[in-house]
């Protein structure tokens, strides 16, 4: 009988403490997902709000509705642009610029940057000249690169790429130039030559950085877009806009907008997904 029972709590033991040990990581889980939906639920009254907001104003007619359609004639003119295939069109356009224009900065941002990072002397050479031109916004850029490539796609290419650029190269700068030298000690130790210091210690360490300057990248990418097409453009969503405050059809404007707007949250949020994926190792106490 004794043995019996000592069998049987020693087959009971594991099963007992395997609850024990997943208890904790249960319970971080339960917290983030609580934080989740805490978060989820106050970022709706604000948005909830205007839209009443903009309802009540429409239908009492606190402005003319040529200044402020109501949402359900912006709703009735987004179906019939997607109906039409206009919007469309005008929205593949507009992502194809910032994917080009995007992969050219985001490239030669990446490769600046690391240069500038692992090099001294290029530092020295190039930072001075790098942060006069982070200063001056693309648009202000617009004037100069018409004169010398006209209005044609280069122009927006280049714009697009100097915008994404920019804080692709600054961050990558920073994030290898705050690489704690305790990284680079230990892989002296084991001898590492110099392209697995970098491959598996200075990039590695750095790349948290590297990836915010990726996402910000495309934010500003995104943003010379909507901008140079407002001004020099005749197709994308930029265009749109501006065809439908010529036409004084807002309700057309406010369409292109919210596409505007809910594009450039979606591309935030898929970078953002992906770097939750990436960086997963950070988030479980690495």
């Amino acid at each position: 009988m004794n043995t019996t029972a000592a069998r049987l709590r020693a087959a009971l033991a594991p099963a007992a403490r395997e609850p024990d040990k997943a208890r904790p990581r249960r319970a971080r889980r339960l917290r983030l997902e609580r934080a989740t939906l805490v978060r989820f639920a106050l970022s709706w009254p604000f948005p909830l709000a205007l839209l009443l907001t903009w309802y009540l104003a429409s239908a009492f007619e606190w402005l003319p509705p040529q200044i402020l359609p109501p949402p359900a004639m912006v709703v009735s003119t987004f179906v019939e642009l997607v109906q039409s295939g206009e919007l469309g069109d005008n929205l593949w356009i507009s992502l194809w610029r910032v994917l080009v224009g995007f992969a050219a900065g985001g490239a030669a941002g990446l490769a600046l940057g690391i240069a500038m990072g692992l090099s001294p002397r290029i530092r020295d050479y190039l930072y001075p000249s790098f942060r006069l031109v982070a200063q001056v916004p693309s648009v202000g850029w617009l004037p100069l690169l018409m004169m010398l490539v006209g209005i044609g796609e280069a122009l927006k290419i280049i714009l697009i790429a100097k915008a994404a650029g920019m804080p692709i190269a600054m961050n990558t700068y920073k994030g290898l130039e705050g690489v704690s030298t305790r990284f680079i000690e230990v892989a002296r130790v084991y001898r590492f030559t110099r392209w697995q210091l970098l491959t598996k210690v200075v990039l590695p360490a750095a790349f948290p950085q590297i990836w915010n300057g990726i996402r910000y990248g495309l934010t500003h990418a995104w943003l010379a877009l909507v901008a140079v097409e407002l001004l020099a453009s005749s197709e994308g969503l930029g265009f749109l806009i501006v065809y439908g405050r010529q036409l004084y059809q807002l309700d057309v404007v406010m369409a292109a907008v919210a596409v505007v707007g809910a594009f450039g949250y979606a591309l935030d949020k898929l970078l953002a997904l992906i770097e939750a994926r990436l960086l997963r190792w950070r988030r479980d106490g690495f």
